[in-house]
C-alpha cells in the first residue's frame, strides 16, 4: 500500500520548487528575490537541522515554492506565474539527488566543502559574492560531474554572466539539498505520479 505524502514532505518539495523558480528567474531576467535566495543558501549550509523551521525558518519563507507546486502539480490552466520548466528542473533534481546519494566519497567532499562555505558565510554573509563563488565551484567539482546534468534554459545575456551563473549553480545545489531532505522524510517519486492532489492538500495541512 502506497503511503500518502505528509506535510513535512510536501514542504521539503516546495523548497525544491522554490529554488528552481529562482533559477528560472535568474536565467531569464538576471534578477531574483534576495530574501528567498537567503532562505535557500541558509538551508544549504545547515547540515544538521533539528526541524524544518530550523532549516527554512517560518513556512512563510517557502510560500513561493508552495504556490509553484500548487499551480504546476494541479490542473490550473493559463498559468502565467510559473514556467513549466520549473517542474522539469524539480524532477531532474530528484533524480540527481538519488545519484548523489549512492556516492559516499562525493557526499563526504560536499560536506567538507559546505563546512568551508559556512565559515566563509559567517565572515561575510549568506549571499556574498565570495560565498556564491565558493559554493558554485564546489557544485562544478561534484554534482556537475554526475551522469545527469540540468541544462538551464534562459536568456544567454544573463546565463553568460559569471555572477549569475554562480548564483544559478548555488540555487541548484540548494534544490538538491532540499531533495535530500524530501527523501529522508520519506518522499517518493510515485508521490509526483499518483498523489499530486494529495501533495497539494498536504501543503495546506
Amino acid at each position: 500500500m502506497f503511503a500518502k505524502p505528509t506535510h513535512d514532505q510536501a514542504m521539503a518539495l516546495a523548497a525544491v520548487f522554490q529554488a528552481c523558480h529562482l533559477v528560472d528567474q535568474l536565467a531569464n531576467t538576471g534578477e531574483a528575490s534576495t530574501e528567498e535566495m537567503e532562505v535557500c543558501i541558509g538551508a544549504l549550509l545547515n547540515q544538521d537541522p533539528e526541524s524544518l523551521v530550523d532549516l527554512y525558518g517560518s513556512e512563510e519563507n517557502l510560500q513561493t515554492g508552495v504556490a509553484a507546486m500548487t499551480l504546476l502539480l494541479g490542473e490550473h490552466k493559463g498559468n502565467d506565474l510559473f514556467s513549466s520548466i520549473i517542474l522539469v528542473y524539480g524532477i531532474s533534481i530528484l533524480s540527481i539527488e538519488r545519484q548523489l546519494n549512492s556516492r559516499p566519497v562525493m557526499l563526504k567532499n560536499i560536506a567538507e566543502g559546505i563546512d568551508n562555505a559556512t565559515r566563509q558565510a559567517e565572515r561575510f554573509s549568506l549571499i556574498h559574492d565570495n560565498v556564491f563563488a565558493n559554493i558554485a565551484g564546489l557544485y562544478q567539482q561534484t554534482i556537475s560531474t554526475l551522469r545527469q546534468r540540468i541544462q538551464v534554459k534562459g536568456n544567454p545575456i544573463y546565463l553568460q554572466q559569471p555572477g549569475i551563473a554562480e548564483r544559478i549553480r548555488c540555487l541548484l545545489f540548494a534544490a538538491v539539498r532540499s531533495a535530500f531532505l524530501w527523501r529522508q522524510l520519506g518522499g517518493k517519486r510515485y508521490h509526483l505520479v499518483i498523489y499530486r492532489k494529495a501533495l497539494i492538500r498536504a501543503l495546506q495541512n
